[in-house]
This record gives C-alpha cells, sequence and structure tokens, in this order.
C-alpha cells in the first residue's frame, strides 16, 4: 500500500510593512520609509477616536466614519457615540448629550446695514505695557471685509465695510469704507449696501490706522515682525481681505480658516466660510446678504475649536514651512532607517503645517 503524500507545505504569507499612522501597507521596507517622508504624520493630525487612523484633514476623517463606504466598527460605535460636528467620540450617550449642548452653537445676531457707520471700542488704545493674553499667549482678533465692484464690468474687488471682533465676540471696530475708485456694481444682494452707507465713508488710509493699531497692540514693526505683544489675526482667505485693504500682515500671525489643512478638502481646496460653520459649528450664516459681525464671529468660533484640541505634544517638534519639511530631512537617508519599526518612523514625522493646537502656548515665534 502506498504512502500517503506528505500535504504540500504552505509558504508563509509575505511579510507587510505597515504605517503606525495610517496603516497603509507595504510590501517593501523601503516604499514604507518613502511614505513616511512625504505624509508628514503627527500626532497634531485628525484621527478617528475608534481605531486611532490619522487622517490628513477632518473631511477624510468625516469620510471614513460616515462616508458612502465608511469603516464598518469605526462607523457603527460613532453613530452611536460620536458628535457629528467636532468628531469626538464619547464613552457614553448622556456624554454625548451633555457635549451636544455646547457644540452646537447658535448663529450670532447679525449687525445688518443700519450699525452705525463707525464703530470703535478701547480696544485699540491700550499701551505697550498691555499684556497680550494669559500666559503669555497671543490674543487673537477676527476681521472680515465685504467687497463692493468696480471697472466697467464691476468685477474689480473694492472693500466698503470692514468689521473686527475679539475673543468674546465684542465688536471692536466697524465702519464702511471710501472706495477708492468709483463703484460700478454694489452687489447689493450679497453687500446689502448701497451708496448712501458709503457716502460719508472714513478713508483707507485712515482705516488701515486704525486696524494696524489694534492687531500690533502697541509693539514696534520689528516686535511684529518677531511675534512679541502683537495679536494673531483671525478670518476667513485673509489673504483676499487684506489686499482689498492694500494691507501686510506677518504670515506667522494670521489663521486662516480657509487655508488650514485640516480644514480644506482632501484636494486642498478650501471650503467656504458658510459650509466650514455649518458643518462644525452647527448652524447657517449667508442665507441673505453678507454680514461681517457674523462671519467674524463664525471665523472666531472656527479657531477657537480647532485651537482647543488637546494633541500630545511632537517629541521632535512641528514645522513650520515646506523648506525645512521632513522629506529633505537628513536623517531620512541615513541607512539606519531601514532598521527602525513603524512605531520608530512614526517618532521621526513632523507636521507640515502648525496646529493651532500651539497658539495656547507661550512665547509664539515665527
Amino acid at each position: 500500500m502506498e504512502a500517503e503524500a506528505d500535504p504540500p507545505e504552505t509558504e508563509n504569507p509575505p511579510k507587510r510593512h505597515k504605517c503606525s499612522a495610517c496603516y497603509k501597507q507595504y510590501k517593501k521596507k523601503e516604499h514604507l520609509i518613502e511614505h513616511m517622508k512625504i505624509s508628514y504624520h503627527s500626532s497634531h493630525q485628525p484621527r478617528c477616536g475608534v481605531c486611532q487612523k490619522h487622517c490628513k484633514s477632518f473631511e477624510s476623517l468625516r469620510e471614513h466614519l460616515t462616508g458612502p463606504l465608511p469603516k464598518g466598527l469605526c462607523s457603527t460605535i460613532f453613530s452611536q457615540q460620536g458628535c457629528q460636528l467636532c468628531l469626538s467620540l464619547f464613552d457614553s450617550a448622556v456624554s454625548l448629550r451633555e457635549h451636544l449642548e455646547t457644540c452646537r452653537l447658535s448663529s450670532p445676531a447679525p449687525m445688518g446695514t443700519e450699525a452705525m457707520p463707525y464703530i470703535s471700542s478701547q480696544i485699540d488704545y491700550q499701551d505697550s505695557s498691555d499684556e497680550n493674553g494669559a500666559g503669555g499667549r497671543p490674543r487673537a482678533i477676527a476681521m472680515d471685509c465685504e467687497m463692493v465692484g468696480g471697472g466697467s464690468d464691476g468685477t474689480l474687488e473694492i472693500c466698503a465695510r470692514v468689521c473686527l471682533v475679539d475673543e468674546d465676540e465684542n465688536l471692536i471696530f466697524h465702519t464702511y469704507v471710501q472706495p477708492i475708485i468709483p463703484v460700478t456694481n454694489y452687489r447689493y444682494d450679497i453687500t446689502g449696501l448701497t451708496e448712501e452707507n458709503l457716502r460719508h465713508a472714513m478713508p483707507l488710509k485712515e482705516v488701515q490706522e486704525k486696524i494696524l493699531q489694534i492687531l500690533y497692540n502697541g509693539e514696534s514693526i520689528g516686535g511684529v515682525l518677531r511675534g512679541g505683544k502683537a495679536r494673531l489675526l483671525v478670518g476667513h482667505d485673509l489673504e483676499h481681505d487684506l489686499d482689498s485693504l492694500k494691507m501686510n500682515y506677518p504670515e506667522h500671525l494670521m489663521r486662516d480658516t480657509a487655508k488650514y489643512r485640516p480644514l480644506m478638502k482632501t484636494n486642498l481646496v478650501s471650503h467656504s466660510l458658510k459650509y466650514l460653520t455649518r458643518t462644525y459649528l452647527g448652524y447657517d450664516i449667508q442665507s441673505g446678504a453678507h454680514d461681517p459681525y457674523e462671519d467674524c464671529v463664525s471665523a472666531m468660533r472656527l479657531y477657537e475649536r480647532i485651537r482647543g484640541q488637546i494633541h500630545k505634544e511632537e517629541h521632535y517638534g512641528t514645522l513650520t514651512s515646506n523648506k525645512n519639511s521632513i522629506g529633505k530631512s537628513n536623517c531620512w537617508q541615513s541607512e539606519e532607517v531601514k532598521n527602525l519599526t513603524p512605531d520608530e518612523l512614526y517618532g521621526m514625522s513632523k507636521s507640515d503645517y502648525r496646529c493651532w493646537c500651539l497658539d495656547l502656548r507661550p512665547n509664539l515665534a515665527p
């Protein structure tokens, strides 16, 4: 009787190299290393409260949890214990209900166009001895401008109204702005403005001086470039507003909800302030004419919500510019990198943007 043949030996499946942050897997270690060079994974990235997967943006995290093809277990747990606004996870339905009472905000009362043409609080008269904020952290001011149109076709952007609010949502500056060229389109459906609103408007040069007086906070120009007591400027598409005001402000002191990486679309295109407010704060704005106070407050609330997130401090620090990016760091060229574990590779990785949670730490530097 013939002996039974030995069962064929099963080959061990090839080892996969898994990223400790986003869980992507690679056949070769060098491919994982290349992935880590360009992914900029860090503790500041949005992450799933269930599986701890890191995501590039809140939009990609939302797709992971509630999108057309959500991750099964994560989606199930999140649907029962997760906040649809801030995407945080809670240990019970009671905790979630209590959280929603403070997370879902009501819309601020719009200022309208009947407000006094010029409003300025005493905040812009503080002297250089004024402390910036609690613990030495920089205080923030939100700004929004409304534009009318100039030129033969009305497409040239002219600042006609500007509004500033502080972190407590106090209106600290508001004025109509004297157009620098003739207005050919008041864009009434969007701005609610007419010729009458701008009849006695403030000259642009005076507007610039008052805004910088508020933002500089008694600091010298050199001190502003270093941070000093100068205030952070919060807004949505700040470059557009500053261009219309013919002004500049240091980039390291700007907090733009249109350009902040985690708030952008997965393809790095900006969301509208209307979308961000509805999605992350829970109320609607700009249902009629745009109100600069309403937009200021919404941008400030978004900033404060992101700033208030608690992240573990990165051991190797956080980068603030692409020229220092991890992909160009010499440490990734070392032969020793090939011997590191996925967790150790993650430990080397750094963010390629400055997380707003760092604003709660003192001594802001460019």
